[in-house]
């Protein structure tokens, strides 16, 4: 018997780029292997150079590449014209929708069939089929849950119900009605001249000791550490988890996808897609919380190997 392989998926953009910028990554992303596409904006509604025009032409050059396309939502709504603009990505007919807020979910509960992200805080197996029951035909696990709560959420979900688990690059921690980026800059939120564009991939808070801590992604806080979980494939293929989801950086996005795919074809082993992957980690390595340790952690068979 032969256990279904996972699929790839690339997360939503979490950073603010030029126009330019975001075309030329998504052409390139439709020559890649990732088999599920996440568009949109997710971290603010101020973030425009992109209109929806934009994205769904993105969305129809990527599903003629033959990628599934997910438009994703807001996560932190704050105003009458976000739920106004949320409501039209959720009636769209055309392209299924990624909730990251429960005004989300309750717009296409019993209408359409949706995906949730991973900052809808699904933590046990009731959440899940109250969600399966409203149409979630995929769910995201959040990222502070370990192995062992994933296990569990999927060996008891509905077989209706796929998981999808984030798997590389910057965890997305929480979001706030301040702008960290703007505040940096001694900036109003409301006058913030945009400098979210000048940091490719957020910008890195440090310690006093002068370590690397959290970024800041305007109202976002993000992990310093890139999570990977390459060295995890046989579990995830044992489990047999639906998706594994890579999310955007600036610089590598491709490559990191392709270390996936051929680990996940068995064409590299988890040692050197770990070796590999080392040359596209931005600033250091984690994955605590996939093992019920701190999250900034990476777990001690990773720091005997050399790894960390």
């Amino acid at each position: 018997m032969t256990t279904k392989l996972p699929k790839l998926s690339l997360g939503p953009l979490l950073y603010y780029w030029s126009r330019d910028d975001v075309f030329t990554f998504y052409e390139s992303i439709a020559g890649t292997a990732v088999d599920i596409v996440y568009l949109g904006e997710t971290v603010c509604s101020k973030r425009r150079l992109l209109r929806p025009d934009d994205w769904l032409q993105l969305a129809d050059l990527l599903t003629a590449a033959g990628k599934q396309v997910v438009l994703s939502t807001l996560t932190l709504l704050e105003a009458s014209s976000e739920l106004s603009a949320l409501t039209k990505i959720c009636r769209n007919e055309q392209y299924m929708v990624e909730a990251n807020d429960m005004a989300a979910v309750q717009l296409m509960s019993g209408n359409k069939s949706f995906v949730t992200g991973p900052a809808v805080n699904i933590y046990n197996s009731r959440t899940l089929e109250v969600l399966v029951r409203s149409g979630l035909k995929r769910w995201t696990l959040p990222v502070e849950l370990s192995k062992q709560t994933l296990t569990e959420l999927h060996q008891n979900r509905s077989l209706d119900v796929e998981t999808e688990v984030f798997v590389f690059g910057r965890l997305p921690l929480a979001y706030s009605a301040r702008c960290f980026t703007a505040r940096a800059h001694n900036l109003a939120k409301d006058d913030c001249q945009f400098r979210c564009l000048d940091y490719a991939d957020g910008l890195m808070l440090k310690t006093r000791e002068d370590e690397s801590f959290l970024v800041l992604n305007g109202i976002q806080t993000q992990s310093a550490k890139t999570q990977n979980l390459i060295r995890d494939i046989d579990d995830f293929k044992k489990l047999e988890i639906d998706v594994l989801r890579i999310s955007p950086q600036s610089k590598n996005t491709e490559q990191i996808i392709e270390v996936f795919d051929n680990c996940l074809h068995g064409k590299t082993g988890g040692d050197e897609a770990e070796r590999l992957l080392q040359a596209f980690i931005m600033t250091g390595e984690c994955d605590g919380y996939w093992h019920d340790q701190a999250g900034m952690d990476m777990t001690t068979i990773n720091k005997q190997q050399g790894y960390a």
